[in-house]
């Protein structure tokens, strides 16, 4: 968490934007702090050494040990419901009092409940769940399920996609930052293909009705060349932000059905409303056969993640596909149950597609014709703005987001570069109007100074 308060993905741990930010920002109580880190941890990039404190989180805020307050639009993905939700900080002391821990083997009340909860939410016949700890945990089951009840052990996935840090979640993904320096193979049979990139594609700026699918029809074509594919797996929309062309997934989603592949959707970070629908893939009218969750499904408080398939690929009785010394945790459970409830009860999915549609207009509408802009994308709460050099070509603007991206931090506003160059923003559900306001106009501003 504390990582990530200046966290810029791609940025370099050593650029001079950093180190002058560091220098004039970091207070006399975090920095003896962030020397023990740097000391105590495993350095990697994007994680440590940490780059700032933090000592409170509450809301949509947090708050560094020298009394630093930032509007945090970036969470990890985890803090749909805001940090320190009274109700879920309530049920989980409930349930330490009641029961705390379950081995494996002897189920308990919550487990089960959020196991029924999750089947009742997610649409069409996916029933079946498994419970991890964590997002590439998950992935990893849904992978082992493709294989089980497929025979088959390939997968099709997108280069710059991310669907954790296990190897075989690393094999899968697209990213870089996790293939690279790792000596040695990766996962055998995991191919990948161009993501869909609509901002950058050329039919979809030649006018309306005009998208190809090109995107789509690679899914196809490699899977009929392959032949033997287990899977598909890909995140329904980037939360980098990117969002899919219109019938993309419906595209994809036959072409599995024709090649004998199954469709496993990653919406560990876009799950549970953040797009203004329960799941993303609702958006494009699809139904994939395993869907995998996490982040957020703790409430930004507890780890759990969960892999939900189709009632039919109920297949792995004979042998482990997961086995977690967590898998039936209560506590966890009661965490991920109550955040359910709290973004049913507040109307969290409808506040996010009305809040989204409006941050979206009102960046359109203020910063449209600003020339450093190249795009303005996303869903629901989910957004981003991408930073360019050059508008025509879509040079990327790394050295400008960087700089916007320090004045927002000066001004209160925490978020992630992704790419180099896209300023993404991802608010809490629980956003207030005037807050958002406030941050739109923090962005806006630094952008409009950059140019």
């Amino acid at each position: 968490m504390s990582s990530k308060i200046v966290h810029t993905e791609g940025e370099s741990n050593t650029s001079d934007a950093r180190r002058t930010w560091l220098k004039k920002s970091i207070g006399p109580r975090s920095e003896p702090l962030l020397r023990r880190d740097s000391s105590a941890f495993l350095h990697q990039s994007l994680s440590s050494p940490c780059v700032s404190t933090i000592a409170k989180a509450d809301g949509i805020w947090i708050e560094d040990m020298d009394g630093r307050r930032f509007m945090d639009f970036h969470g990890n993905s985890v803090h749909h419901i805001g940090y320190g939700h009274p109700k879920l900080v309530a049920a989980i002391k409930a349930q330490l009092d009641d029961l705390p821990f379950a081995p494996r083997r002897f189920t308990n009340d919550p487990a089960v409940e959020l196991a029924e909860k999750l089947a009742q939410i997610a649409p069409g016949d996916l029933g079946k769940v498994l419970f991890t700890t964590g997002g590439s945990d998950a992935n990893e089951v849904a992978l082992k399920i493709a294989r089980a009840a497929t025979g088959r052990f390939k997968t099709i996935s997108f280069w710059d996609s991310f669907h954790g840090a296990g190897m075989g979640a690393a094999s899968v993904g697209g990213e870089a930052t996790f293939r690279s320096h790792i000596a040695g193979p990766l996962l055998p049979g995991t191919e990948h293909v161009a993501p869909f990139a609509c901002y950058r594609c050329p039919y979809n700026h030649a006018g309306p009705d005009t998208c190809g699918l090109a995107c789509a029809k690679m899914v196809d074509f490699v899977l009929e060349r392959e032949g033997d594919v287990a899977a598909v797996i890909a995140e329904p929309m980037r939360a980098v932000p990117y969002v899919p062309p219109p019938g993309f997934w419906k595209a994809v989603r036959e072409a599995c059905n024709r090649r004998g592949a199954l469709l496993i959707m990653d919406e560990i970070p876009t799950g549970l409303g953040k797009t203004g629908r329960m799941f993303a893939f609702e958006h494009d009218e699809i139904i994939p056969d395993i869907v995998t969750l996490g982040k957020s499904l703790g409430g930004g408080i507890l780890p759990i993640a969960a892999c939900v398939a189709r009632a039919d690929l109920d297949v792995c009785g004979d042998f482990a596909i997961g086995h977690y010394t967590h898998e039936k945790n209560p506590v966890t459970s009661r965490a991920a149950l109550t955040t359910i409830q709290i973004i049913e009860e507040e109307g969290l999915v409808e506040r996010s597609a009305e809040l989204g549609q409006y941050a979206m207009d009102q960046l359109q509408n203020r910063l449209g014709d600003v020339e450093i802009v190249g795009d303005i994308r996303g869903r629901g709460l989910m957004f981003g703005v991408e930073i360019v050099e050059d508008r025509a070509d879509k040079t990327p603007g790394n050295a400008r987001a960087e700089q916007i991206y320090y004045a927002c931090l000066d001004a209160g506003l925490s978020f992630k570069i992704s790419q180099g160059c896209v300023l993404t923003l991802s608010p809490p559900l629980t956003i207030s109007r005037a807050d958002l306001d406030r941050a739109l106009e923090i962005v806006v501003t630094a952008i409009k100074a950059a140019a």
